[in-house]
């Protein structure tokens, strides 16, 4: 058995042939101190001691200060001498540093002119990249008042969380059923009921409800440190932040103020310990990351971490020095720089390494297609060796493939086969199908059968699109059905702020109703989204809350709301029960038939994988007139018997009732209805070959071919199908 000593004798024998045997080599203010680890970047714990390093291209000189835990002056300055520089990177290795009190920045000196893009400062306190923990803004809405000189500063902190065996879900692309949330909205509201509202932990109370409603992958809005005073302000008589958090502080830390801040916890062993249950519970972690700008912002913008190390080298800069704005956030990171490139793909490691989580979405992925000068590339070395980098190996790669300086690329995304895209064009084709506007069944269709039109599996894989009608930038399902028009004056801008083309309808009232016909038609064309979104193939997507009809009020931009626009309210959950018990029973459904997810061996029978038909099954002519269509899809199932499997999605989005026939299955088959949005109560109800249906004003159906038990008829008389 090992003892202790033997343990800690291998640990450094390890740490002596992993870096080589350090030994103090000088004392500097009370320390034994010597030349650092210049490969091992940011503020990182060994036996004996610390390790600091930086790089800067530019800098001629470099200061590490140390201050103890919340004060306002440095107690340690330990200025990178000769011998403690290689090349462009400052090291330094600390022997005997209390990491529990330990905070630190850096000071560069070197040339200052902006023109050049050269902003060096000497009295600047700068905060490290590579930061594992950020101090400063701990509290949501409140900055330090201890931090004088400083923004930010990094804490040293070791890695202790031990995750034992645990290990994420593996599922396909086209598997997935995402789950789009806001780590402070989920639970930040009273009715949530929780411990700790608007927190991981908060999150983490909420699995067994994950569990319930099927979900098998969570998309979490951005968690790495980020400013939500950022243009905070005042409006109507409410505070406003920067709520959403797409305006990165550091890279590497996980946002101060989404821990509980108890005592002895971290945030980052607290979000640990959430991945680590959902991936118990099955449930994949995809982070929302945001690589296309930070939040130093413009000319005008702060001052805190990159501008100060090397500014013209970590943005996009003008000929005379200015930001270039393809994030439309006053600043662009310049992502194909090497420097920049190395510090992403470390970025992303150190995440799949220490917080195993299993996939991103890039926030504007389409910046990090430009070149210096912001020309789109047609190769971006940073996408292709994000592609093939073997630690991201299984890593999901989602893009939101445009920006805000008009690349749009939905369909043409740089891929190498491993980049997958939200699927805009699945989100507006199907939004403009469903409320009934002119020409857009072929569009449809095209959607529903994984737009491959869009992503033609031979050069884009099998799992390239990530369909979604609802996401955080935009309407909530329930306010799709509920306004025409945004309704963003809470927001400060007059309105103007936001998406105008939101291809909604209000269903014959604007807002709030009292109308029963109304709030009855909202809910069916709630139904017929979700349930058509869970009948497309490729990996699914929707937000919290569209599961129990929650409303933003019509505002489709509350990226400042930090109140109940955003929050999520649980009592809806209670007043929307069946809608709720709608989608599970629709996630459920999907999970069960995999020919509805992706391409599966082929049925008996010769049905192609997918085919088409109208009201005339027979018939399979679009036209621009069009509104009705169904969908058989024909598979088998998974499993050791392969049973053969056949769903039939028909949609009417058509103002009127319509009469329509099923596709005849062969004889020991027949057709049972499943759902119906018109009608609940017509689920399980088998249907006789041939039969004449009817198909209400916009709604969905959805049967499912069974095969018939030979000569067995239950009490009633109807043919009992086998499941």
């Amino acid at each position: 058995m090992e003892t202790g000593k033997m343990r800690q004798h291998n640990q450094i024998t390890f740490f002596d042939e992993m870096f080589g045997n350090l030994k103090p080599r000088e004392e500097m203010n009370g320390y034994q101190i010597c030349p650092g680890f210049f490969t091992v970047n940011g503020s990182t714990v060994f036996p004996g001691g610390v390790n600091f390093t930086i790089h800067s291209h530019y800098a001629e000189s470099c200061e590490l200060l140390l201050y103890k835990r919340h004060q306002k002056q440095p107690w340690l300055i330990f200025p990178f001498k000769k011998g403690y520089r290689l090349g462009n990177t400052f090291s330094i290795f600390i022997f005997g540093l209390d990491i529990n009190e330990t905070e630190y920045v850096y000071r560069f000196d070197g040339p200052y002119e902006p023109e050049k893009g050269f902003l060096f400062d000497k009295e600047k306190d700068i905060l490290d990249p590579y930061a594992r923990t950020v101090v400063g803004q701990e509290i949501w809405g409140k900055k330090s008042e201890n931090l004088k000189g400083s923004v930010y500063r990094g804490k040293v902190v070791a890695d202790t969380f031990d995750w034992g065996t645990s290990a994420g879900p593996d599922y396909d692309m086209s598997d997935l059923i995402i789950y789009e949330m806001h780590v402070r909205g989920f639970t930040r509201h009273p009715s949530s009921g929780v411990k700790y509202p608007g927190t991981f932990e908060g999150i983490r109370e909420k699995i067994p409800y994950l569990k319930e409603l099927g979900i098998n992958a969570v998309e979490l809005m951005p968690v790495f440190e980020f400013d939500e005073l950022e243009e905070s302000r005042t409006c109507q008589g409410k505070y406003l932040y920067n709520y959403w958090g797409y305006n990165t502080v550091s890279f590497f830390a996980p946002n101060a103020s989404y821990g509980t801040n108890e005592e002895g916890n971290t945030p980052a062993g607290e979000f640990k310990r959430l991945i680590r249950d959902l991936h118990d519970n099955g449930i994949a972690v995809i982070l929302d990351v945001v690589f296309n700008h930070t939040a130093e912002g413009n000319e005008n913008g702060p001052f805190f971490s990159f501008k100060g190390i090397d500014n013209n080298i970590y943005y996009m800069l003008t000929p005379d020095g200015y930001y270039y704005n393809f994030s439309g956030c006053g600043n662009t990171m310049n992502c194909n720089h090497p420097i920049v490139r190395n510090m992403i793909l470390n970025c992303l490691r150190y995440w799949v390494e220490k917080f195993r989580v299993d996939g991103f979405r890039f926030d504007l992925a389409s910046v990090m297609g430009r070149n210096e000068n912001g020309a789109p590339m047609e190769h971006p070395p940073i996408l292709e060796e994000l592609a093939f980098d073997p630690i991201l190996g299984k890593t999901l790669l989602i893009a939101e493939a445009w920006d805000a300086g008009g690349m749009y690329q939905v369909g043409s995304f740089p891929s190498w086969k491993r980049w997958v895209e939200w699927n805009g064009k699945y989100r507006d084709d199907m939004r403009s199908f469903l409320k009934g506007d002119y020409g857009m069944a072929a569009a449809a269709i095209h959607r529903i059968n994984g737009s491959l039109d869009l992503y033609p599996p031979e050069t884009r894989g099998n799992d390239a699109t990530v369909n979604f009608l609802n996401c955080h930038d935009g309407f909530t399902l329930y306010d799709l059905y509920a306004y025409n028009e945004k309704h963003n004056e809470a927001n400060g801008w007059n309105n103007t702020d936001g998406c105008n083309n939101n291809l909604s309808w209000n269903c014959g009232e604007e807002g709030e109703t009292s109308r029963k016909e109304v709030t009855e038609l909202r809910k069916r064309m709630c139904k017929n989204a979700f349930a058509t979104l869970m009948c497309s193939r490729g990996a699914a997507m929707f937000p919290a809350g569209d599961e129990f009809l929650n409303s933003q009020y019509g505002n489709n931009n509350p990226y400042c709301q930090d109140n109940e626009i955003s929050w999520l309210n649980w009592e809806d959950l209670k007043k929307n029960q069946e809608m709720f018990e709608f989608c599970c029973q629709m996630i459920a459904f999907r999970k069960e038939h995999p020919v509805l997810r992706k391409q599966t061996k082929t049925a008996r029978g010769g049905w192609q994988e997918i085919s088409v038909h109208l009201e005339n099954p027979r018939n399979n002519q679009i036209k621009d007139e069009t509104k009705y269509f169904g969908i058989l899809f024909s598979g088998k199932k998974e499993g050791p018997k392969e049973e053969d499997d056949f769903i039939y999605y028909a949609v009417n989005a058509y103002w009127e009732e319509l009469t329509i026939g099923l596709p005849l299955l062969e004889e020991t088959y027949s057709w049972f209805q499943i759902a119906d949005t018109m009608d609940e109560r017509q689920r399980e109800r088998p249907i006789l070959p041939g039969q004449s249906l009817t198909i209400g004003p916009r709604s969905v159906k959805i049967f499912v071919g069974r095969r018939l038990q030979t000569n067995d008829k239950n009490g009633d008389g109807r043919m009992v199908g086998t499941i």
